[in-house]
């Protein structure tokens, strides 16, 4: 088996083990050791299922071994009530949280733009997160109907288990994911670029108010891996001006990660240029902004996207 022809799936296998795992960083690993069992395994490969088929089974399986020894990520807003702004930040570690990933690793350029806007849905960090309250083979049953459009006869060869068992996976998968807001893949909502453009002009002035007019009264503000998060206008003012206010002066670069409106956000330093500081990631409801989510483990996240972790002044 030529190895290119298991490279052309890289991207698409990147995003499947993404959505399974909630982790890049996992899922880099999962798609790596596809390919070497891949690879091995390729005199087997008998044609009587798809190349695609058959290796998405692959990728399926190294999946559900990783989640098998590894607990569920979750985001801050799931490890505990909304905090205030006095309280200390404790830090928990890398592995417990779900991670954003750069949408060119997760999605080629050469879909159709109806196939894009499915895929960008299904790496926001929202669908992302109620993935993880699905037992692993549900969840690899929704995605692979939901977001790959697989029928349940496909799903169920590359599963090793019967059409029935998949019809009940799915049922049950769809229950579930009906109690969770923003989980649908087929209803995506372009966030209003003027709403983007206010945003970036406060934040870079530093204008507080003008900033909390754009907040949504049920807003939130994470900063993983710190588990403190804030929810409120009022709340994530009193955050911004105080304890927050080491963001004055900040830069933002619009990214594209997570399927949604996202900045690079760049920290004025001692040595007079600008340092890496969270990749910012919003998710908009009602013309708002319903989450700012700002992941700080900037060495992880910048170079995925391309950034540097320095600025020139």
């Amino acid at each position: 088996m030529d190895i290119a022809q298991l490279e052309a799936y890289r991207t698409a296998l990147t995003g499947h083990c993404y959505r399974m795992l909630g982790s890049i960083t996992d899922a880099e690993d999962a798609v790596q050791d596809t390919m070497i069992r891949a690879w091995k395994a390729g005199e087997s490969f008998d044609g009587r299922a798809s190349l695609k088929t058959w290796i998405y089974r692959i990728a399926t399986n190294v999946c559900l071994d990783m989640l098998a020894s590894r607990k569920q990520r979750i985001r801050p807003m799931e490890d505990g009530s909304a905090g205030s702004v006095d309280d200390p930040l404790m830090r928990r570690s890398s592995t417990d949280w779900i991670e954003p990933i750069a949408d060119i690793q997760a999605i080629s350029a050469n879909e159709d733009p109806s196939t894009i806007a499915i895929l960008r849905q299904s790496i926001r960090l929202a669908f992302i997160t109620a993935l993880q309250h699905l037992p692993p083979r549900q969840r690899a049953a929704l995605l692979f109907t939901e977001v790959l459009g697989w029928s349940v006869n496909e799903v169920a060869e590359a599963l090793d288990t019967t059409v029935p068992a998949i019809n009940s996976a799915l049922q049950r998968a769809r229950s579930t994911l009906s109690a969770h807001r923003h989980a649908d893949v087929h209803h995506l909502r372009e966030a209003d670029p003027s709403l983007l453009e206010k945003y970036v002009d406060a934040f870079q002035r530093y204008d507080i108010d003008s900033l909390t007019t754009l907040l949504h009264q049920d807003a939130t503000l994470s900063m993983p891996p710190y588990t403190l998060w804030l929810q409120g206008p009022e709340s994530i003012q009193n955050w911004l001006l105080g304890r927050g206010s080491v963001c004055r002066g900040s830069r933002l670069i619009p990214v594209e990660a997570s399927g949604s409106p996202a900045f690079a956000q760049y920290h004025p330093d001692p040595e007079g240029e600008f340092s890496a500081w969270a990749l910012i990631v919003l998710e908009i409801e009602d013309g708002k902004i319903r989450a700012w989510n700002s992941f700080m483990d900037t060495e992880t996240h910048f170079p995925r996207l391309g950034l540097p972790l320095k600025l020139p002044a």
